[in-house]
């Protein structure tokens, strides 16, 4: 064990070191901050605290007290903390569980409180500032303010250098929580045994490759010539698929058109050995969205789709195929093509058996799905523009945005999909052994190409971890895997487990050089 690691003490246990103030031992300095990432003005800053004193403490603002800026903090406490143990002339370093220092400075007394040179500045002192001077000025403790030759902000070192720190955080998250690599391979092992039903609208994607030609002169309408084209099945259909290639037993239930389209779409899950309950619509099509591309650019898109909620005839049938699934899974995959509607949802959920494991996705793509629609779930996966439009909030920065959303689906686990930036789990804790209410898994895959389709392979990848692990890091491990290789295709290929396998064999030795 890195010894310095030792430094890492709560404040009670500080005190009992070192005594309750007056100390006639020896003088204290403290700092506090966020200290995202270590900084030459932070060196400064601390080397100057530590100069006024005999020991020094370092406290650091929890992550769930993070608030400036999107994505902060960019380094998760743990990681911060050990950061600045590391560093010889500090002493002590505190993981604040409050929003501000205030508890901790009455408790510990430090006889030194320094901050920035930059809150120093302004002729006003702002009213937390203030609150942190009155407290020193009560016991006898000094306030200090560090000479201003040097500062940084880390958060400018974040937005401009963006460093990599995926492996490094998954492997502080994953001792963090007692999990090994092995845990994660079981995990994958136990998916043959599980039994899933899919309800949702299935959608072909229909890449059409061309090959630009010009533009004509006369209107601003431009010429490619065909090349070729691919099909794949897409929206809840490759979710079904992405289970079933990862070994669950699968059963699908849609809405098809009478048409050339569901013929397809039904030898798709034949040959995929997805269990068929799709039901026949004669008065839609089945939904198509044509994407015509050049040179990887998409030109246009065209979709041949009737989003009018089904016949009530034909939610009265997919409800009983939902109550006959007894144990397992159920998935929502909502892309509001027809099947969920303010009138059907509800319905479709109350068919849910109290025994089966509920998950539901519901895409703000073309269409205005509402995540909320899936209340009291175990498990949502949302992505930013559907958790702002469910709670129609444009301006709240990410992470207190799903903390709002969170409490207000009254879900056990969220998965907040955050792009190329990765993915933020929210999760109930339940027991002592659940050190943090959520967590940041980074993406990983830095050379993505497409990122279509990512977040139904994280949706299967992560139902099945999370049903047969009961643990949300091990989930959100399999679901940030599975999404990262869909990334790197194009076009809705179903993910395999032995590609998942294969990719985390190489993350593990990534992580294991660290």
């Amino acid at each position: 064990m890195k010894t310095y690691l030792k430094k890492i003490i709560k404040p009670d246990d500080l005190i009992k070191i070192e005594g309750k103030y007056p100390r006639k031992k020896c003088k204290i300095s403290m700092c506090h901050g966020v200290f995202d990432l270590v900084h030459p003005g932070h060196i400064r800053h601390l080397s100057y605290a530590k100069s006024m004193s005999d020991k020094l403490i370092v406290s650091i603002t929890s992550d769930v007290h993070v608030k400036k800026a999107q994505l902060r903090p960019y380094v998760p406490e743990i990681l911060r903390a050990e950061n600045l143990a590391a560093l010889e002339f500090v002493d002590y370093v505190i993981i604040d569980r409050r929003e501000t220092p205030i508890e901790n400075l009455k408790k510990i007394k430090p006889d030194f409180f320094v901050k920035g040179y930059e809150y120093s500045k302004n002729l006003k002192i702002n009213s937390k500032t203030k609150e942190e001077m009155d407290i020193l000025k009560s016991y006898g403790g000094k306030f200090l303010f560090t000479p201003g030759d040097y500062v940084l902000s880390s958060s400018k070192i974040i937005e401009d250098e963006n460093p990599d720190l995926s492996f490094i955080k998954l492997k502080s998250l994953m001792e963090g929580e007692n999990i090994r690599f092995d845990n994660i391979f079981n995990t994958i092992n136990k998916f043959k045994d599980v039994d899933v039903l899919v309800v949702g609208d299935t959608i072909i994607d229909t890449y059409v490759e061309t090959a630009l030609i010009g533009n004509n002169a006369k209107t601003p309408t431009f010429s490619t010539k065909y090349l070729n084209e691919k099909r794949y099945i897409g929206g809840a259909a490759i979710v079904a698929c992405h289970l079933r290639a990862a070994g669950a037993k699968v059963k699908f239930c849609s809405v098809l058109g009478d048409d050339n389209d569901a013929n397809f779409v039904k030898k798709e899950l034949k040959k995929n050995k997805i269990k068929d309950l799709t039901i026949s619509d004669i008065g839609r099509p089945t939904t198509d969205k044509r994407y015509y591309i050049s040179d990887n650019y998409r030109l246009l898109k065209v979709d041949r789709v009737e989003n009018f909620p089904v016949d009530q005839k034909i939610i009265n049938q997919i409800c009983k195929i939902i109550q006959k699934h007894q144990n397992g899974i159920v998935i929502f995959s909502d892309f509001r093509h027809g099947i969920f509607s303010n009138e059907s949802v509800n319905q479709l959920k109350k068919s849910i058996n109290t025994k089966v494991f509920k998950v539901g996705d519901s895409q703000v793509a073309s269409r205005w799905g509402n995540i909320l629609d899936f209340s009291n779930f175990d498990l949502i996966t949302p992505n930013e523009k559907e958790i702002r439009f469910a709670l129609g909030d444009q301006d709240t920065a990410i992470r207190p945005l799903a903390s709002k959303l969170y409490e207000k689906a009254k879900c056990k686990t969220l998965m907040f999909k955050l792009g190329d930036k990765g993915l933020l789990t929210l999760r109930r804790k339940i027991s002592k052994k659940d050190v943090r209410s959520f967590f940041v898994i980074d993406a990983l895959e830095k050379n993505a190409i497409d990122p279509v389709g990512c977040g139904d392979a994280l949706i299967a990848y992560a139902s099945l971890s999370l049903y047969v692990s009961k643990n949300p890091v091990i989930a959100s491990i399999l679901g940030s895997v599975s999404a990262s290789i869909m990334s790197t295709v194009n076009g809705n290929i179903p993910i395999t487990k032995n590609k998942v396998r294969d990719k985390l064999i190489t993350i593990a030795a990534e992580v294991k050089n660290l």
